[in-house]
């Protein structure tokens, strides 16, 4: 089924690789949960809809496409889910902004089915691309400082250093340095070992308690949040969420594509520049953030942690079919991750980190082209000042063929960027945001 021998490779290979990449991305459940909270979603809600979310879009990545890609929740998504959708917009609750998810995952779904997915892909230019990932990572790795109290507002300048002898911000810093130490040491699983350790050191000096116990069944206190597609479709109209909608699209998109190839790159997966079983693959995201809105959590992506499992010499589905086992296995620890969770010191590290590994895109931006950096310039600054991956988009998608078409150049900018500007320029001048 798997094709071990074809991919040169063995059961025992591909198990070790699926445990290397499982301790990589396990952070999410802790961290997903954390940040939609704030949305007002339950806790255990947004705990077992993150696991039955990476389950679905990871066995259908082990089965069908035979990838050793894992899926889940994706960073940043969740971010702007929550203080972006949910927090920006007074009339809008969680079960409205999932109405919004829902419809992006049935879209994703058809576009994964046609060729408009690798033809938008294409029409992107690069340079918005990069600022797209690098801003998120800015405003994710803010949203943690701003968790843990080292950042905190200011009357003037808006934000100021926080109370650095303050314990929730003295246990942040060490949960960060243990975390970047284990990193650089090139650790499998480093954010998770972090996270552990954090949490010990929490422990012992009495500001972290398991009243709850450790281990419970999984539940759902909201049940299935989308039960009918037609009442989804009715949230998006009513609310004029199609900004909502496309944003989730963009970023997904480009976020997923972006990391299965590199990571089929990395496994040696690749037909020349193409990717075999690649309407699978792309299903595979779609489908599990279809299934994940309906009983809440946010977009999933393609984790370029599962390149830890790759090195680890992973290289078919059984890599994500173990994946997939174990984080089934972690829906019965429940309270533990829920008192680990409630503590943001513990968690706000892995944000931070994250953020920073995110910003690595920004190298590729060509800088010494104004009309090419200033618009991923314009995505990067105002993603984290305006608490808006949407707005940071909109910007950029509208600045770029501006400044393409005073330069002359505006026959290298795609038709489909002009669409996008226009209908973003539609949305911040006329619409609510």
């Amino acid at each position: 089924m798997f094709k071990l021998k074809e991919n040169q490779t063995n059961v025992k290979t591909e198990i070790l690789a699926g445990i290397t990449t499982f301790l990589t991305m396990v952070y999410i459940v802790v961290v997903n949960p954390v940040i939609l909270s704030d949305a007002g979603v339950p806790f255990e809600q947004v705990f077992s809809a993150t696991i039955i979310a990476t389950v679905a879009g990871t066995l259908w990545m082990a089965i069908f496409a035979n990838y050793p890609i894992a899926i889940a929740p994706g960073m940043g998504l969740n971010a702007y889910f929550a203080y972006s959708v949910v927090g920006t917009h007074g009339n809008i609750d969680y079960m409205t902004a999932f109405s919004a998810v829902f419809i992006a995952g049935i879209i994703f779904i058809i576009l994964s089915l046609t060729p408009f997915r690798e033809k938008l892909i294409i029409a992107i230019p690069d340079n918005l691309k990069h600022g797209i990932t690098a801003g998120i990572g800015l405003f994710i790795a803010f949203i943690g400082l701003r968790l843990t109290g080292l950042i905190t507002s200011h009357p003037t300048n808006l934000v100021a250093l926080g109370d650095l002898h303050a314990p929730q911000s003295i246990l942040a810093l060490i949960g960060l340095a243990v975390t970047l130490i284990l990193m650089t040491l090139g650790i499998n699983g480093a954010l998770f070992f972090g996270m552990i350790i954090t949490a010990l050191i929490a422990y012992f000096t009495g500001h972290l308690s398991f009243d709850q116990g450790f281990v419970s069944l999984p539940s759902l206190p909201d049940g299935i949040i989308i039960l009918n597609p037609f009442e989804a479709v009715g949230d998006v109209i009513q609310h004029s969420l199609y900004a909502v909608v496309f944003s989730f699209l963009l970023v997904t998109i480009f976020d997923t594509t972006g990391t299965m190839i590199g990571v089929a790159q990395q496994a040696g997966l690749m037909k020349g520049k193409t990717m075999p079983r690649a309407r699978e693959a792309l299903l595979s995201d779609s489908i599990a953030t279809s299934i994940g809105a309906m009983f809440g959590t946010s977009p999933t992506s393609a984790y370029i942690e599962s390149s830890t499992g790759v090195s680890a010499g992973g290289r078919t589905g059984l890599t994500t079919l173990t994946v997939a086992g174990l984080f089934l296995l972690s829906a019965f620890f429940g309270p533990l991750v829920s008192a680990v969770s409630g503590l943001p010191a513990i968690t706000a590290p892995a944000l931070i980190i994250v953020g920073s590994l995110m910003m690595g895109s920004i190298s590729h931006i060509k800088w010494n082209e104004l009309d090419e950096a200033f618009p991923a310039f314009l995505i990067i600054l105002s993603m984290p000042l305006t608490s808006s991956i949407a707005t940071g988009i909109a910007l950029g998608f509208i600045a770029y063929p501006l400044m393409k078409a005073v330069k002359g150049k505006w026959r290298e900018v795609h038709p489909l960027v002009y669409l996008f500007a226009v209908l973003f320029f539609y949305q911040l001048a006329f619409l609510p945001h």
